[in-house]
C-alpha cells in the first residue's frame, strides 16, 4: 500500500500544503494516519479523493459543496465537465489512479483511446508528458513501488516507439542530434519523447539509449560529430553525481554543445558549464526544437 506526503499531494493536484491542511480542519475526505514523528501519511484513497476534487473547486465547485457529494456524483460531475483543458486534467489523473492501483489494463484503455480519438501526437503531448511530470516527484522520492513505475512506463515506452515510428516530416533539417542517458539513468522515456518531437521535426537523430558511459559517448559524437548532445535526467541511481557527470563531460565533449532536461536540471543550484544549455520545462524544449534549422 502506498502513503504519500502532504507535498505529495501538493505536488500532484495543484493544491499547496496550507490549503491542504485546511480542507483537513473542515471537511471529512481527509483523515491522514501520523508517523512517530507526527508527519502525515495519505492513503491511495485519499490521493485519489484530493485529485477529484482539486480538478472540481479548479472549474468552479465550491469545496463546501463537493463534501456533500457521493463519491459516485463526483466522479458524474468531473465526466460531464466540458473543458477541454478539464477533461485533459481528469484524463491525467485518472492515469495517476490507476498507476497507483495497479490497473495496467485501465491505464492502456485510457491512452488507446486517446490515441483513438486526438492521434498519438496528442496523446504524447496532451497527456503522457504532463502525465510523467506530475509523477516524476513521486519517482525521486521512492513514494510508488518500483513494480508500479516499471508496468506503467513499460507501456508509455511502447506507445512512444509506436509514436516514433510513425513520425514525418516533409521539410528535412541538416541538423544533428546525439541522445544518450548517462550511467544510472534507466528512465527512457522522457528521451524517447524527445527522439518523437526532433524526427516529427525532420531533425536527425542518433539514439545511444539508457545507462550509457560517457566514453561511449564521446567515441559517438567524435565519429559522427552531431550538433548537439541530449540527455534527459529523471532519476538517476543514489551513487550519480550530477556535478561530477557534468566535469567529466566538460572534459570528454566539451567541443559538443549538451542540452540538459528533467527533473534534475530543474533543481541543480550550481554553476553550470559553458558548452552545456539547461532547458527546465516542457516549453523551454518546445523553443529549443523549433530554433534547430
Amino acid at each position: 500500500m502506498n502513503a504519500f506526503t502532504i507535498k505529495d499531494l501538493e505536488n500532484l493536484s495543484g493544491i499547496k500544503a496550507h490549503t491542504i491542511r485546511i480542507w483537513e480542519q473542515r471537511y471529512n475526505f481527509l483523515k491522514p494516519n501520523r508517523t512517530e514523528t507526527n508527519i502525515r501519511q495519505y492513503s491511495s484513497e485519499e490521493l485519489k479523493a484530493v485529485l477529484n476534487i482539486a480538478l472540481l473547486n479548479k472549474y468552479g465547485y465550491k469545496i463546501s459543496h463537493i463534501d456533500k457529494m457521493s463519491p459516485n456524483e463526483i466522479r458524474d460531475r468531473i465526466v460531464s465537465l466540458g473543458n477541454i483543458q478539464a477533461q485533459q486534467e481528469r484524463l491525467i489523473n485518472e492515469l495517476i489512479q490507476h498507476m497507483v492501483d495497479m490497473n495496467l489494463e485501465a491505464f492502456e484503455q485510457v491512452l488507446d483511446e486517446h490515441i483513438r480519438a486526438r492521434t498519438i501526437d496528442k496523446t504524447i503531448t496532451q497527456i503522457i508528458f504532463p502525465f510523467l511530470e506530475k509523477i516524476g516527484i513521486l519517482w525521486m522520492t521512492n513514494h510508488i513501488n518500483p513494480a508500479q513505475e516499471h508496468l506503467v512506463t513499460n507501456i508509455i515506452r511502447q506507445k512512444l516507439i509506436v509514436g516514433i515510428e510513425g513520425a514525418f516530416s516533409h521539410v528535412k533539417s541538416s541538423q544533428t542530434g546525439l541522445l544518450f542517458l548517462p550511467e544510472g539513468e534507466y528512465h527512457e522515456v522522457g528521451l524517447l519523447y524527445m527522439y518523437y518531437l526532433l524526427k516529427g521535426r525532420g531533425i536527425n537523430v542518433l539514439y545511444l539509449g539508457a545507462n550509457v558511459p560517457l566514453k561511449d559517448v564521446e567515441f559517438v559524437a567524435n565519429l559522427k560529430k552531431p550538433d548537439f548532445l541530449y540527455t534527459h535526467l529523471t532519476s538517476v541511481a543514489n551513487n550519480f553525481n550530477f556535478e561530477r557527470f557534468l566535469n567529466n563531460y566538460q572534459l570528454r565533449c566539451s567541443a559538443h554543445t549538451m542540452v540538459v532536461s528533467g527533473l534534475l536540471a530543474q533543481q541543480y543550484k550550481k554553476k553550470v558549464p559553458e558548452s552545456v544549455r539547461f532547458k527546465k520545462s516542457l516549453s523551454e524544449v518546445m523553443e529549443f526544437i523549433a530554433a534547430i534549422k
